[in-house]
Parts: C-alpha cells; sequence; structure tokens
C-alpha cells in the first residue's frame, strides 16, 4: 500500500524539523485519520521528496511533527515544456492542468484568445489561477510527481506572445498547434530544428487553441513571432485532447 503523500513548500522545508500546518495537517489528521507512528511522505514541489514518521499531532491535528525516515532527489525534466493553453469553457481547464501535470509540464499559462468564451475580471483570474495550482498540486500527489508546475498568470495571447518571444536559440522550440497549410508533424520540425538526436532542444513552448481554435490573426501573429504551426493530424480535435496529445508526444521526443 502507497504511503500518503503531502506538500510542504520549499520555503518551509527543513530536514532537521519537518512540520505539516495548515491544509496539509488538517487533512492528513481529520480527512486521514492518520496516526502517531504512522509513515507519510512530503515533497516540496522542487524535486525533493521524504519518507516520515509522524511524530506527535499538536493543536488537535492542525500541527504535526514529522521525524525523517529517507530523502530522495528527484532530478529535474530533462525539458523545460511550456503549455500555453487558450482557457476552454466548462471545467475542462481543470483536466488539462491535471494531465499536463502529470505529463511534466513546467509552466502552463492560461490564455484569453478572442474565441475564448471565458471572460474574468483580474479578482476572478486570480482566484481561477489559485484554482488551478491547487488541481495541480494535487495531480502531483497522485502521480508521484516531485516537481509541482507552476500556474502563471491568466494573459492574453497578444501579452503571451510580446513577453514570450520565440528567439532563434537552437535550445528553445516555439510552437503552435494549427489546421494550417504549413503546420508540418513533430518529427518533421523536430529533423529541421535538430538534426540529431543529441541536439534535442531543451526547452519547448506549445499553444494550444480555444473551441474554434486560435483566429487566424493570431495565427498569424504567432507564426509572425517565430513559432512554428504544429500538425496534430487530419483530425480536429477537442481543446483538451490536443492538449494532452502535444504534451504526450513532446514529452516522448525531448524526455529523453
Amino acid at each position: 500500500m502507497s504511503q500518503h503523500r503531502f506538500y510542504l513548500a520549499a520555503d518551509h522545508w527543513n530536514p532537521e524539523a519537518l512540520v505539516l500546518e495548515a491544509s496539509e495537517a488538517r487533512h492528513c489528521a481529520e480527512v486521514l485519520r492518520c496516526k502517531e507512528g504512522e509513515r507519510i511522505t512530503l515533497f516540496n514541489g522542487e524535486g525533493t521528496e521524504a519518507i516520515t514518521q509522524i511524530q506527535s499531532l499538536q493543536s488537535g491535528g492542525r500541527q504535526i511533527e514529522l521525524k525523517l525516515i529517507a530523502l530522495n532527489k528527484t532530478p529535474r525534466p530533462p525539458a523545460f515544456l511550456h503549455l500555453g493553453q487558450a482557457i476552454p469553457k466548462g471545467k475542462n481547464m481543470d483536466l488539462i492542468v491535471q494531465k499536463a501535470t502529470e505529463l511534466g509540464a513546467s509552466r502552463i499559462t492560461p490564455l484569453l484568445s478572442e474565441r475564448t468564451i471565458v471572460r474574468l475580471d483580474s479578482a476572478e483570474a486570480e482566484k481561477k489561477r489559485a484554482k488551478w495550482q491547487k488541481v495541480a498540486l494535487e495531480a502531483c500527489k497522485q502521480c508521484g510527481q516531485n516537481w509541482l508546475p507552476e500556474i502563471a498568470p491568466i494573459q492574453s495571447v497578444e501579452n503571451f506572445l510580446s513577453s514570450h518571444p520565440a528567439g532563434n536559440s537552437p535550445d528553445q522550440l516555439p510552437l503552435i498547434a494549427a489546421l494550417h497549410s504549413d503546420a508540418q508533424s513533430l518529427k518533421d520540425l523536430l529533423s529541421a530544428h535538430s538534426p540529431t538526436s543529441d541536439q534535442r532542444p531543451s526547452q519547448a513552448t506549445i499553444l494550444i487553441g480555444p473551441e474554434g481554435d486560435f483566429t487566424p490573426a493570431e495565427l498569424s501573429t504567432a507564426i509572425s513571432a517565430g513559432y512554428r504551426p504544429l500538425s496534430l493530424g487530419p483530425i480536429i480535435l477537442r481543446s483538451e485532447t490536443a492538449a494532452i496529445y502535444a504534451l504526450s508526444v513532446l514529452a516522448h521526443e525531448l524526455m529523453r
């Protein structure tokens, strides 16, 4: 039986005095009903994981003191995968964040495109961002991922492209999923970008559109900014399917 996993932020991580507090402590004591002497796993979202034993539950379970049993380090992923995802309708963004975390994305930027149905003011946008960060954290707990992806602030496609120029570095691969006559498969794009397998880029950014895809103007702006149109095959995929598919093939090619 696998041990329960809990998150302890890196700025509170002290191997000599590991303490769970607040919501994580309450979840451990009140929801999962963990007891003194039981072993649990901690991770800090930056690659460090600790096997610990509960020493004491203080303040009615709101603070849990732990004894370190073993410490493990998970290497940083070999490639930094950045997903720029136009926010889909409903709760599909929750699914995208969850699966992107499982597939090793390092950063997820929610985008507002011209065809995005969701419209948010600044307070609502921050509330959504915090919610999706929590979804990513829960996904890390469940799948054993020790690197917590950053959920960046929600921004427009235009602002994203201006702040994330493609550049000409061979270490970077900027892509935009597109049903475009010039769109190419990832295999062909990688072959043109990195002729040999030992020259694979260490960073990749993939932009995925909303229902109805990016507008022609947004696609044109991205291509002008150096983003390369990526074909995901002849079938028109739902936004969440496109994100999962694109990250899967990127992880397969770059996480080796």
